[in-house]
């Protein structure tokens, strides 16, 4: 979109794009427009256009993050993908690709039509706070950890004259750490917070991936970055030392039983992973057979009438439910366990009903089952809204005759009802948490879905009626 926008504001004359057959296409030698027609962006590229052509086309148009060499020699659609193009036509001698500009179709004026979703610079990364990782290094130990500092190794190149540590705790080049050499490669020292970083090692000029590092990440650009997990907990399982392979599977990571291995300790088994504050719950997998934590006490049943271990880091949430003291039986159950039944029973208390669930920031949405019996917000008839440490607040001026305004997106999978807004003075308010990155969302305004008209960026949908889109450029 940035790019577009440039090219509207400097003049560029938009030629009518008409979508020939695929056989008309093929028949132009070499094929290189980039033309704009009914609210769509089109590229056509001919596959054999020579590489200076190309670079020139794509220096012309600002291209190079979409990085369109590399999908013509590989046919990789990741980085068009990521960054919303789709592709029409894409054979052995033509690719054609479009994206949308637009869903407001009352707005005359082209250029109103350009809408800025992505500022300069910036990446990608998902909205979804990052719950989980461990590392996975293939020939070589994971890199050692001595008072928060990271000791980042280069395996080999010892031959190179200089080695620089870049990544996104280095705001990559501008503050990239040299690194020292030694007598099998080059090492680092980086005091980093516990969590996800991104990282790339530049060897006399070139970049380059840590090839001992199984874990890479596209940002979205046609760029891969290795990724490395600072972690701060450790899953030991003692004995069990004649298996062949152990396994942790959780909550965490979907419950992939071959996706974690854990490794040989002097008491058994054991894996350093990064959790996020929260309930996590977990079991251990032996030569294929499943298996509760046998040396921790905390677990909840689970579907498979047995038990999970339970993993909270954090501080509780005290769940409260006022009167009902002739109740015999209350379940919570929400966003936070996967609305599995029968897994989290309330304490009955003297004047209601409790139950403490240790939860990260974030947006939940939860219910109650009360004698088997559900009830949720008395005012919607859906689900009860719970934010942990808010640090955003979206507001909606005006409406001030609407029933119930309701702000739907990413942050709650989009439900129409259970994020209600507040009315104080002339506008609507609800406080949410937003990790860092892109997030979309709309207002629903009396069962109507709108645009937040105080915002100007937003961006295409698959209805057509546009989303609002907003950036958090830092994590509470």
């Amino acid at each position: 979109m940035r790019r577009c926008k440039s090219i509207l504001l400097h003049g560029f004359k938009i030629v009518c794009l008409l979508l020939l057959c695929a056989q008309q296409l093929q028949a132009q030698v070499p094929v290189k427009s980039y033309t704009i027609k009914n609210g769509k962006m089109f590229i056509a590229l001919g596959k054999d256009i020579p590489a200076a052509s190309l670079d020139s086309f794509i220096k012309k148009y600002e291209l190079a993050d979409l990085d369109l060499l590399h999908f013509i020699q590989t046919g990789t659609p990741d980085s068009l993908h990521k960054l919303g193009w789709k592709i029409d036509i894409d054979n052995k001698e033509i690719v054609v690709i479009s994206k949308p500009l637009f869903s407001a179709d009352n707005i005359a004026n082209p250029v109103d039509k350009i809408i800025l979703t992505q500022k300069a610079g910036d990446e990608i990364p998902p909205a979804n706070q990052v719950h989980f990782g461990a590392n996975w290094f293939k020939n070589k130990w994971p890199f050692a950890v001595a008072d928060s500092v990271v000791t980042f190794f280069l395996k080999g190149r010892t031959n190179a004259n200089a080695v620089m540590l870049a990544g996104s705790f280095t705001n990559w080049q501008q503050g990239a750490v040299p690194m020292t050499k030694t007598d099998s490669g080059w090492i680092a020292y980086v005091k980093l917070p516990v969590g996800k970083h991104l990282y790339k090692f530049i060897v006399d000029g070139n970049w380059t991936t840590d090839r001992e590092n199984a874990l890479t990440e596209n940002d979205g650009k046609g760029n891969d970055n290795s990724v490395y997990f600072k972690t701060n907990y450790t899953f030991r399982l003692n004995g069990y030392t004649s298996a062949k392979r152990v396994f942790l599977a959780g909550s965490f990571n979907n419950w992939k039983p071959n996706d974690l291995l854990m490794r040989p300790s002097a008491t058994g088994w054991s894996l350093p992973v990064y959790l996020s504050e929260g309930t996590h719950t977990y079991r251990f997998i032996a030569d294929g057979n499943w298996f509760a934590d046998p040396a921790n006490p905390d677990k909840i049943p689970n579907e498979f009438n047995d038990f999970n271990s339970v993993v909270r880091l954090g501080t509780p949430y005290i769940f409260k439910l006022d009167g009902f003291t002739d109740a015999q039986k209350v379940e919570l159950f929400g966003s936070f366990n996967d609305w599995r039944e029968n897994q989290l029973l309330m304490t009955k208390t003297a004047t209601g009903w409790q139950y403490p669930y240790t939860l990260g920031p974030g947006n939940y949405e939860y219910r109650l089952k009360i004698d088997g019996k559900q009830t949720g917000d008395s005012i919607t008839k859906g689900n009860i809204a719970l934010v942990i440490s808010p640090n955003f607040t979206f507001r909606l001026k005006g409406f001030n005759n609407a029933r119930i305004v309701c702000v739907s997106g990413d942050l709650n999978n989009w439900n129409p009802t259970s994020f209600r807004m507040k009315q104080v003075g002339g506008e609507w308010v609800f406080p949410a948490h937003l990790n860092k990155g892109k997030h979309r969302y709309k207002f629903v305004v009396d069962g109507k879905w709108i645009l937040d008209p105080a915002n100007k960026l937003w961006e295409q949908n698959e209805f057509r009626t546009g989303n609002s889109v907003l950036w958090m450029d830092k994590e509470l």
